[in-house]
């Protein structure tokens, strides 16, 4: 009997509600996973996974190295490539869960933090949607607040090894674990924890941190710091200027409208709160980092990650607040507004509707799609338009490529203009038959050009405009013929009736240009 009593309440533990909710992720991705398409990045991250390096121009080498790992035992397939990121993000509820316990959360705070994590729309989106270093991002937060909070609450200073650790891999993995690595240096400063700067592990855990970054950055130092080249030009040509109320609105939004009243629970538990004293520091760390990223014109999903301690917060303040008889009302309707809200977000964060449905549904709502990159967005928002296109494109270039002559095709050189036109070439073109793609844009760059002799080229135009690329080009080529125009209506008009080209009889050589053509954005 005493077994099952033991056994009921697990079921109905904290940790159990859980992993509840980290279920429901699963069952959310395995629904959703395979619907719409390869998105941009991923098709790029493929390439990039066959040219391994300890650099690429727009991230470190981890979630690369990690792609190809997955690769070469899985393959290629959607299911294989978007498994880890789907494990980082039900690694990132669980440690939500865990989080709001160590900050002395009971069972109804460590399910609602849980909760909070899982109908989050920036954090489904970015842990399962699809391959990215985001995914990861979120992980590494998430596991290194996890640990600093042990270090605090349990006193025990030797976890800064472990925390240096998991700092050294989140910066391997993307840049932004700088963000909170500033953040928590400066709560740890403005509050009694600088008592951790008395003790040596603190140190030793930076030096663990700097070891394991130390190859990337010796990458960079070597290539002359490409990748600062390439965060100057998107800050100045590609990020949307935003407002502060802009950049606030933003945070909410990503956070989740349901999920609106345990965040600012948690920035009061951590700011103002007594019992959460001893965690002042992360209500700096945020304060911070905040000033920070908007300083510096960054995006408001930057900050996203630091979601789950300030989840966990406000679950913790919410269970102290619904003690008694008459405030237990309080879990429940915030779990119901959670709930209803993550119903309403979910699907513009997973394609749980098909793209027609999804269509309607943002109309019903009144939503237009909005990006926060400079670029045009059509029917869809980015996220999901950006997963339409790249195989009938490779098709389209496929046809242009058998319309050459045998000659023309054993020295034909395709010349894309972004990664992901290129990506696509590159994974979807073997089917069809077709070389290696060319680019010039970030990585892409790197990888240099094939040995061409200049006699026939496919080229994608700059722009949509048919005779100012052909005014181009024909400086360039002794013969240029229109061949098609792409057409997809739900990807990025970006890449929608951009003219494609036939050339013939290069007026240049490719080692003679490629030094200009370097495009890092």
């Amino acid at each position: 009997m005493q077994k099952q009593v033991d056994a009921s309440r697990f079921w109905l533990s904290g940790t159990a509600l859980a992993a509840y909710c980290a279920l429901a992720r699963v069952a959310l991705h395995l629904f959703t996973y395979a619907r719409y398409g390869y998105f941009r990045d991923e098709l790029y991250y493929i390439a990039c996974s066959k040219h391994l390096a300890w650099g690429y121009v727009d991230q470190p080498p981890l979630s690369i190295f990690l792609l190809r790992a997955v690769r070469e035992v899985l393959g290629d397939s959607l299911f294989a490539i978007r498994l880890l990121p789907l494990l980082a993000g039900v690694a990132v509820i669980l440690l939500a869960g865990r989080i709001a316990r160590e900050l002395g959360g009971g069972r109804a705070a460590q399910g609602l933090a849980a909760l909070a994590a899982l109908s989050s729309p920036v954090i489904q989106g970015n842990a399962g949607r699809y391959f990215s270093m985001n995914a990861f991002d979120l992980f590494f937060w998430a596991l290194a607040v996890f640990i600093l909070v042990l270090i605090i609450r349990r006193d025990r200073p030797r976890l800064w090894l472990a925390f240096g650790a998991v700092a050294g891999l989140g910066l391997l993995n993307k840049y932004s674990m700088g963000f909170l690595l500033v953040g928590v240096l400066a709560g740890l400063l403005l509050t009694r924890q600088r008592k951790q700067f008395r003790g040596r592990w603190i140190y030793a855990g930076g030096v663990i941190a700097l070891l394991i970054f130390l190859p990337h950055l010796l990458w960079e130092i070597g290539q002359g710091f490409p990748s600062l080249e390439f965060m100057r030009n998107a800050t100045a040509m590609k990020n949307v200027p935003t407002t502060l109320p802009g950049f606030l609105a933003g945070q909410l939004m990503d956070a989740g409208i349901g999920n609106v009243p345990l965040l600012l629970l948690g920035l009061a538990f951590l700011a103002i709160g007594p019992r959460g004293n001893r965690f002042r520091l992360f209500a700096w760390a945020y304060a911070v980092m905040f000033a920070v990223m908007f300083l510096q014109n960054g995006k408001p999903y930057y900050l996203s990650p630091f979601f789950p301690v300030l989840f966990a917060a406000g679950a913790v303040l919410a269970g102290l607040a619904a003690v008694g008889k008459r405030r237990k009302w309080i879990a429940p309707a915030l779990a119901a507004c959670m709930f209803a809200g993550g119903i309403l977000s979910t699907p513009f964060a997973l394609p749980v509707l098909s793209v027609q449905g999804f269509i309607r549904f943002q109309e019903a709502l009144g939503v237009k799609p909005h990006w926060d990159e400079r670029s045009e967005v059509g029917v869809l928002p980015q996220q999901y338009a950006d997963q339409m296109g790249w195989e009938e494109l490779t098709a389209q270039v496929a046809a242009l490529y058998r319309r050459l002559s045998p000659a023309e095709r054993k020295d034909c050189w395709i010349f894309m203009r972004n990664y992901g036109e290129a990506g696509a070439l590159d994974f979807f073109g073997p089917k069809f038959g077709l070389p290696a793609a060319t680019c010039a844009h970030n990585s892409y760059w790197y990888w240099g050009f094939p040995d061409w002799k200049g006699s026939a080229a496919i080229i994608l135009g700059t722009s949509h405009d048919v005779e100012e690329n052909l005014r181009d080009l024909r400086s360039h080529f002794e013969q240029v013929e229109l061949g098609t125009v792409t057409r997809c209506s739900l990807a990025m008009p970006l890449e929608n009736n951009r003219p494609l080209f036939i050339c013939r009889r290069a007026t240049f050589s490719l080692r003679d240009i490629w030094a200009d053509e370097r495009f890092f954005l």
